[in-house]
């Protein structure tokens, strides 16, 4: 109001002073309103059905894409305690670690968390866990697994729900569901003939392993008009170094590059890939794994990080 005044002409002061014990008014029933948002029932992912009371104030976070949203959400205060995997934002080291594939079901009670956002990739193997949590009269939200963009704006839009924050959830879908639509654009004026075979290598020799339909990575070259050598198979699926020399990929992206610097370089040595085209074209590309595969904000980031290696002359 005050930086408001310092632009009002002085003779139309009074007229805005007086308006402003209405203004005030307005301004609690907004805050009563937003208040009114709790409580809310949600349908989670595992089909539970899910009443949150009010407002959470202190919230743990089982896996690091939902603590990745709800970072992005602006739940950074609220965040008392994250996974051991978890390594983004920056803000995550300074949580509390409550365990890895093992949480530690004492520490998070100790924690005193509102809610806990759980996942439905574990649920079963975790039931008396959570029960566990449920019993102590923690609210259990179990977010939906996701394979596509849809699910992870599904597993956003959750989140937001959960907690108080769906208004920030719908601005960053609406966010992405517009990079995710410009980048399909771009994408789609580029002539079929110019469209590559591409080989994404989630593991490394000897246990190689590729990315199929019905996976984040499948959708996003699906997506990009890219022809992936994998496409015809379903999930997370090895493959012999024979197989790919075969298949003659066009470009290979690597997502491990994170933990091995010199990925790049060791696919470039490896003998008997000598005459593949993405090694004699030096077109092998090294992305962030957990963008590209973790169902959270940055997913759309990861989608353009795909595109910049598969198209480069188009994304720059």
């Amino acid at each position: 109001m005050k930086k408001l005044l310092k632009f009002i002409p002085i003779f139309i002061l009074a007229l805005i002073l007086t308006a402003c014990g209405t203004s005030q008014n307005n301004e609690k029933s907004g805050e009563s309103k937003k208040a009114q948002e709790f409580p809310v029932t949600i349908t989670d992912g595992v089909g539970n059905k899910v009443t949150v009371e009010k407002k959470p104030e202190r919230i743990v976070s089982l896996i690091p894409s939902n603590t990745e949203t709800a970072f992005a959400l602006g739940l950074d205060k609220e965040i008392v305690g994250v996974s051991d995997f978890d390594n983004y934002p920056e803000q995550v080291k300074s949580k509390e670690k409550i365990g890895g594939q093992e949480f530690n079901i004492e520490k998070i009670i100790s924690l005193k968390p509102d809610i806990v956002l759980a996942t439905a990739s574990n649920a079963h193997n975790s039931k008396d866990g959570l029960k566990q949590l449920e019993d102590s009269g923690i609210k259990v939200v179990t977010i939906n697994d996701s394979a596509s963009f849809d699910d992870a704006y599904k597993s956003i839009e959750m989140i937001g729900k959960a907690t108080g924050t769906k208004a920030k959830a719908k601005e960053i879908i609406d966010g992405m569901k517009a990079k995710v639509a410009d980048i399909k654009e771009k994408a789609d004026g580029i002539s079929k003939d110019s469209q590559p075979k591409v080989w994404i290598e989630v593991y490394a020799p000897p246990n190689i392993y590729t990315t199929g339909k019905g996976t984040f990575m499948g959708d996003m070259l699906d997506l990009l008009g890219a022809k992936n050598i994998a496409g015809d198979k379903e999930g997370w699926i090895q493959f012999s170094e024979e197989a790919v020399v075969k298949a003659n990929p066009d470009v290979e992206i690597l997502t491990y590059g994170y933990y091995d610097k010199d990925a790049v370089d060791k696919v470039y040595k490896r003998k008997g890939w000598e005459n593949v085209a993405a090694i004699k074209n030096k077109r092998v590309y090294s992305v962030n794994s957990d963008m590209v595969s973790r169902p959270g904000p940055r997913l759309a980031e990861g989608l353009e990080e795909f595109a910049k290696a598969i198209y480069p002359d188009t994304f720059k």
